[in-house]
């Protein structure tokens, strides 16, 4: 059942990555950037600048969120756009909104509630962007 990587459509893997990044880089810098600092307790000191890890860490484990969603939307055999909708927003709220809010109830997260309401909606919008590109060219 899950020995499916071979009929993976890779390009739609590639592109779905590409939406992670591309949406990552422009909601976390310029969308949200003031009320991230703000989560994070980073709102009244200068950080210092990002360094390869800032970029190839997120996009690694974006490709592995994308592969993993492609493996599953294609061993549960998802073929209509609104069950692949359905899918992502599964995985969204109840895999990655989820563990976010789990990550930030700790002593290091000063605002847990305010880190999680503002990562949700990229990550919701990623996985749903994800399941209908991976169901739409499967």
């Amino acid at each position: 059942m899950f020995n499916v990587l071979s009929d993976l459509n890779w390009f739609a893997v590639i592109a779905s990555t590409a939406v992670f990044a591309v949406l990552g880089g422009l909601y976390f810098t310029v969308v949200v950037a003031k009320p991230y600092a703000i989560a994070l307790g980073n709102d009244d000191r200068e950080l210092p600048p990002p360094g390869p890890l800032v970029v190839v860490g997120p996009l690694i484990t974006s490709l592995v969120v994308v592969v993993t969603s492609a493996v599953l939307l294609r061993a549960l055999h998802v073929e209509a756009i609104g069950d692949g909708i359905a899918f992502g927003l599964i995985v969204g709220i109840g895999y990655l909104v989820a563990q976010t809010m789990t990550i930030a109830i700790n002593p290091n997260f000063p605002r847990p509630f305010l880190y999680t309401l503002v990562n949700a909606p990229y990550f919701i919008v990623c996985t749903v962007a994800t399941a209908v590109i991976l169901t739409a060219w499967s």
